[in-house]
């Protein structure tokens, strides 16, 4: 039950160790704390193998690359010899020949866990090219319930093709593994307004499935509902006097105040 999943969460307080981009690290780690999870921010190359050792878990944004982009390969390396589960969020994959040629890499020298990103950024790394605008999905990309079984088994497909979790996120989310697919509908259109919501996500699934070694695409689609339903929760407590710096603080209270049961009984999601 997805409830189980938030409850290892708070129970374990997994570390996790983000190479995260520095537009929304100060969120990924309070996003962290406030699920029960514990962050390291840790970057340098000359200290990533050594948090490696002391953390459970690693969370890789490609968001601002620059120097950290050989620290991405060490730590992802490091984590896999250790056996820790290793999360992907390929940020704007796509939008440039950089982002793409150091995603492709990535995916052949690092074991993931789980690669969460939009349709666009998903099917760069699928093609090896992309049209990602930005670090935002190509409108012709969006998911809608018309094309969603066809959604569903591309990221069926490029499941069994990593041996990752795919989580696909947008209007409508999908969390798959080779062989089954949560269709998930909570979530608030506001949340695209605030810079960061997706690189949040990122480190909460890291912490998800860190928790839950043994149930990854559980804990990644509890991960997806959780936050999905923390916006909406967010969102009712808006007044006409609050913006998207208030919403994006009002989405971390409410994810350090989710309950297991807010949880189980909130999430709106489908399996296919």
């Amino acid at each position: 039950m997805l409830k189980d999943r938030l409850t290892n969460v708070r129970n374990k307080c997994p570390l996790i160790q983000n190479i995260t981009n520095y537009v929304t690290v100060n969120d990924c780690a309070n996003i962290l704390l406030a699920c029960g999870g514990s962050p390291v921010m840790a970057d340098d190359i000359n200290e990533v193998e050594d948090f490696a050792k002391v953390c459970d878990g690693l969370n890789i944004n490609i968001g601002t690359m620059g120097i950290a982009v050989p620290s991405m390969f060490a730590a992802g390396k490091k984590h896999n010899e250790y056996g820790h589960p290793v999360v992907l969020d390929p940020v704007g994959a796509g939008a440039s020949q950089l982002r793409t040629d150091v995603c492709n890499k990535l995916l052949q020298e690092v074991k993931f866990t789980a690669i969460r990103g939009n349709i666009s950024e998903i099917k760069t790394l699928v093609n090896g090219v992309g049209k990602t605008q930005g670090v935002d999905a190509s409108v012709e990309d969006t998911v809608t319930m018309d094309n969603l079984d066809n959604a569903v088994a591309f990221a069926k497909a490029f499941a069994k093709k990593t041996g990752a979790v795919i989580a696909i996120t947008g209007a409508i989310d999908i969390v798959a593994d080779s062989k089954k697919a949560y269709c998930i509908f909570n979530g608030d259109p506001f949340m695209s307004k605030v810079t960061g919501t997706g690189c949040q996500l990122s480190a909460l699934v890291a912490a998800y499935v860190t928790a839950n070694p043994d149930e990854p695409l559980e804990a990644t689609a509890a991960a997806v509902c959780a936050m999905g339903l923390c916006g909406e929760i967010a969102k009712k407590r808006m007044t006409s006097m609050d913006g998207n710096v208030s919403y994006r603080g009002y989405i971390i209270d409410a994810m350090c105040n989710l309950t297991a049961e807010q949880l189980e009984e909130g999430a709106k999601y489908e399996i296919r």
